[in-house]
């Protein structure tokens, strides 16, 4: 690990990671990129938007796995690779899995898939996404170059959705977030942790957290890979609001341990941002701000964080992974709401 402040921070050095100072006069923990969105709806001539999208370092730049709805509004995931993190080259066509046996070619046919997040685990980039199978669950698959996916079994049965896996092992196995939820829109949801031997059969399902009310009171769900700090995993999450004008997406924080990631030690009762610009009250579902990656730079502990906005465009964030591991802790739900 490297150490920011009092905060050890796993994660490996990246110079050329997104970044933007906090603007002058602000206070926030995170704050919004003044080139916000930086991948417009119609970046390729397929799509209708693109958003809810994943980004890693890729190569000394970045690759991605990108939610682009086409005009038919079909949900479909396509590649994309950037030098700088910001200004992207995506694929016009479609995500071509190709399953790793035949039994796995037995759910091959698409429906559709959506919300995608990506990570380096070990040897390879994996993905995990919520892909259609008489309904939504996660789809797991892997590539190494970005160019050519494989496609394994999906995790769980449906209705699932929001599956985020952890970038190690944790006591021999792997790990994985996920929001069991319904065939609709999912007026519920509470996070749960899942293990497995080889990322193909997966069990010993615990409960994480669910709605506590306020800005995630209807339900939740875990946003990108979890950062592993010395004080927890980092775990950001958005959650929802059902008010009058309908669902409001915000995203927050939580702390996690380390080895028994169900159980909360810290969670943060306010948002660490909502819908409050045009760009993310304006689009195809309106006030709607749901995190699916982080860049971590180890040296630094800056933080750059991938959002979809209004479920239209894919917009930035920035901040320190020891800012936020203390806010967490110093705007914490009272102990007796964590499980």
């Amino acid at each position: 690990m490297t150490q920011k402040s009092s905060v050890l921070i796993n994660a490996a050095p990246l110079a050329n990671i997104p970044w933007e100072e906090r603007p002058a006069g602000s206070s926030e923990v995170m704050w919004r990129s003044a080139r916000n969105p930086v991948i417009p709806r119609d970046l390729i001539p397929s799509s209708n938007s693109i958003f809810n999208s994943a980004v890693v370092p890729f190569k000394g730049q970045f690759a991605g796995v990108f939610r682009c709805d086409d005009r038919r509004r079909v949900q479909q995931l396509h590649s994309g690779k950037s030098e700088d993190g910001v200004h992207w080259t995506l694929q016009n066509e479609r995500i071509r899995w190709i399953p790793e046996d035949g039994k796995t070619a037995e759910i091959g046919e698409f429906l559709y898939s959506y919300d995608p997040r990506v990570l380096w685990l070990e040897d390879r980039y994996y993905v995990t996404w919520c892909n259609g199978y008489h309904g939504p669950t996660i789809g797991v698959g892997y590539t190494y170059d970005f160019e050519t996916f494989h496609q394994l079994e999906n995790a769980f049965l449906p209705f699932n959705r929001n599956g985020v896996l952890f970038p190690r092992k944790i006591k021999g196995k792997y790990a994985m977030l996920s929001r069991p939820s319904d065939n609709g829109h999912t007026p519920f949801g509470d996070i749960y942790y899942s293990e497995s031997p080889d990322l193909r059969y997966w069990g010993r399902h615990r409960y994480v957290m669910g709605p506590v009310g306020g800005w995630q009171a209807t339900k939740i769900g875990a946003g990108p890979i979890p950062i592993e700090t010395s004080a927890g995993w980092l775990l950001i999450y958005h959650g929802v609001l059902t008010s009058c004008n309908g669902f409001t997406y915000s995203f927050g924080a939580a702390l996690l341990d380390l080895e028994q990631p169900w159980k909360v030690l810290h969670r943060g009762a306010p948002y660490i941002l909502a819908p409050m610009t045009a760009y993310e009250c304006v689009g195809d579902t309106p006030n709607v701000a749901f995190p699916c990656a982080a860049l971590v730079d180890g040296a630094t502990g800056r933080l750059a964080l991938y959002y979809g906005a209004a479920d239209t465009s894919t917009c930035l964030a920035f901040g320190y992974v020891d800012e936020l591991v203390e806010w967490v802790k110093a705007n914490a739900i009272p102990e007796r709401y964590l499980q």
